[in-house]
Parts: structure tokens; sequence; C-alpha cells
């Protein structure tokens, strides 16, 4: 079993080889300070290189070389960069990865720009790869037009959510909203197209897909909690989900337990992002903590990662025991055990 040392040896050496290879990707001309250069920002801040990382393992599972997928990964991440800055300014995020966001760097309309630009170059690394066959292409092209369609969809749903004040919601509407805005390009993609390149396309993809789903889940819920932690808050500012007002699985807990004095309270709160100050913020903390939402995330996720590992023998029931089966194996744990 792989341990959480080892898993993240694995995820830098993934991601160290997925950014070495998206350099000849980034243009370096002008207008480079108002466009190249942010274009380059996120990419070079690094980050936890999970999609990379399971795609490269997963073409390699089934019987692929790192070499064949590289090109996928390093699309795969461009976009990924760009879903990041286009996020942070939906969200009026100020950090990003220990730093100042682009858009508190540069402005917003030129953190846009960038963010569609590194939108636009994502196809490009598939387009170059010449050793890929036309019709592998082209599935994998269906696979990105997926994971834009999707991560979109789910994007809106949390916007117009936010937007609209929907407080009447479940932990099924979770399920489908982090299935569409997280598991799709987080794991289920990645681990899609890593299977399609190294089996050459023959493989069944849709126990690999349940697998993926089940897994991004418990990634997203693992993010939920990274997120009130304030040793770990993933390179973002503290509570920033709760000042934001982020359908996270603890809020919907929450409101879904809280009396009726507290919910009404919680309700004005969520009504006005203007008036949500440091104080309220850590009230809505300490209100999860009362009514048990903190260990019923917790829970969940626990029961998601128990849903991974056991669907994880079907997805991978065609190809042998290997390195790098074992490497995916034990990132079904350290979903869980991750501190950022």
């Amino acid at each position: 079993m792989t341990s959480a040392g080892e898993a993240e040896a694995s995820l830098a050496k993934y991601s160290e080889l997925t950014r070495r290879a998206m350099e000849q990707f980034l243009p370096a001309g002008q207008p480079f300070e108002y466009l190249y250069e942010l274009m380059r920002d996120y990419p070079g801040r690094g980050g936890k290189g999970i999609r990379p990382a399971l795609l490269l393992a997963s073409c390699e599972a089934f019987g692929g070389r790192a070499s064949d997928a590289v090109a996928t990964a390093v699309g795969l991440e461009l976009l990924h960069n760009a879903f990041l800055i286009h996020d942070d300014i939906e969200d009026n995020s100020p950090i990003r990865r220990h730093r100042p966001t682009l858009h508190e760097l540069h402005g917003t309309a030129l953190a846009l720009n960038a963010g569609d630009a590194l939108a636009a170059l994502a196809l490009q690394p598939l387009r170059a790869d010449a050793a890929m066959s036309p019709r592998l292409r082209e599935r994998l092209v269906s696979e990105f037009v997926s994971v834009v369609r999707k991560t979109t969809e789910g994007q809106a749903l949390d916007l117009g959510w936010r937007r609209d004040g929907v407080l009447d919601v479940a932990p099924m509407d979770y399920i489908a909203l982090a299935g569409k805005k997280t598991c799709w390009y987080t794991t289920v993609a990645p681990l899609r197209m890593g299977a399609i390149i190294g089996s050459h396309g023959t493989a069944a993809l849709r126990d690999i897909s349940r697998f993926g789903f089940f897994l991004g889940l418990a990634f997203q819920v693992r993010d939920d909690l990274l997120d009130i932690d304030e040793q770990s808050a993933q390179g973002k500012s503290p509570l920033g989900d709760i000042r934001e007002g982020k359908h996270t699985l603890l809020l919907i807990h929450l409101l879904l337990t809280a009396n009726p004095a507290h919910r009404a309270w919680l309700v004005e709160f969520l009504a006005d992002e203007n008036l949500r100050t440091a104080s309220d913020c850590a009230r809505v903390l300490q209100l999860m903590d009362t009514y048990g939402s903190i260990e019923f995330a917790k829970s969940f996720g626990a029961e998601m990662v128990d849903a991974a590992r056991g669907s994880f023998p079907g997805a991978f029931a065609a190809v042998p025991e290997s390195e790098h089966l074992n490497f995916l194996r034990g990132l079904i744990d350290f979903m869980q055990l991750r501190r950022k």
C-alpha cells in the first residue's frame, strides 16, 4: 500500500514532469507584461498535481508510458489553471497558493483575458502530439469538451445558488453539484483520458468513471474541511468558503439542523456578502461545530473513501498489478488524509 509520503512524492514527480512539458506551450511574446507573464503565473505556483498524476498513472496502469500521455496532461493543466483564474474572479478570492490572486495583482480585466488565453491553448498540446493517432485524438477532444461542459454547469449551479439565495438544499444536491464542478475534471476525466491512451481506446470507462466519481467526492469533502483549518487552508484565506457563502457540505448540514433562531441568523448572514465580517465567519464555524456539521462532513468523506475503495477493483479489473496501480490505490486514503 502506498503511504502518504510516497503518494506525495509520486504526485510531485508527475506534477514536475507535466510542468516541464508545459513550458513549450506557454508563449513568451508581446504583450508580455499584460498577457504572457500573467498566463505563466498560476502554472508557476505549483499545486497538488492530482489531475496530471491520475492521468499519467492511469495511462501507465493500462500499459502505456507517461510520455504517451504527457501532452494530454499538459492540456488538462492549462485548462485547470484557466478555471482557477476565472473561479477566483467569480468568488472574489484574495489568495491562491499563498499569494495574491491574479485579479488582485493585475485587475479583473487582464486576469480574465489571461484565463481565456489559457483555456484557448488547452487543446494545442494534443494537436502537437505527432505520435497520437487521429482516432485517439478525436476521442480525447470529446473528453475535453465534456470536461468544459460539466465543470461550467457545476460552477453555474454554485454561483446561481449563491446569487439567488437558494438555501433549500440537501446532501444529494451537494453530490450533484460536486459531481459536475469538481469530480469530472479533477478525477473522472483524468482517469478516463489516461485509460483511453494507455489502452489505445479499448478500456471500458463506466467503472473507471464510477471510481473517479467517489474519489472526487472524497477530494471535495476534504477541501471543505481544509477550508476551516487555519493550519492548512490550501494556500487560500481561512474560512474562505464561509465568507463566500459556498454550499459546502458543512453549510448544508448546518442549514438543515440549526434551531430556528440560529438558522434565521445564518440566513441573514448569507443574504449579503458585503456584511460578512471575520467575527461572523468565526461564529458560523462555531455553529458548525455545535451542530455536528464538521463531524457529519468527516463521516460523509469517510463513506466516499469506502465507496471509492469498493469500486476500485471493478475499475481496474482488466489490468495487472503494478506500481502505477498501487499508486492509484494509495490515493484513495490520501484523499482523506491530505493536509493541502
